[in-house]
């Protein structure tokens, strides 16, 4: 089996075995994500209106 196949088999396995602690980490990341995603709508809509359009 070359390298390249043998590092993604490996890579899946750590991927598709996330345990609980794994997963809290994203959904904490998808929070916060969320939430930068909020603030920049928020100061978009402020720049926009300040700029009359």
């Amino acid at each position: 089996m070359s390298s390249w196949k043998r590092k993604a088999i490996e890579g899946m396995k750590e991927t598709f075995s996330a345990g609980p602690e794994r997963r809290r980490d994203h959904e904490e990341e998808i929070r916060d994500l969320h939430a930068k995603i909020g603030e920049l709508t928020v100061e978009r809509d402020f720049l926009s209106r300040g700029l009359g359009h």
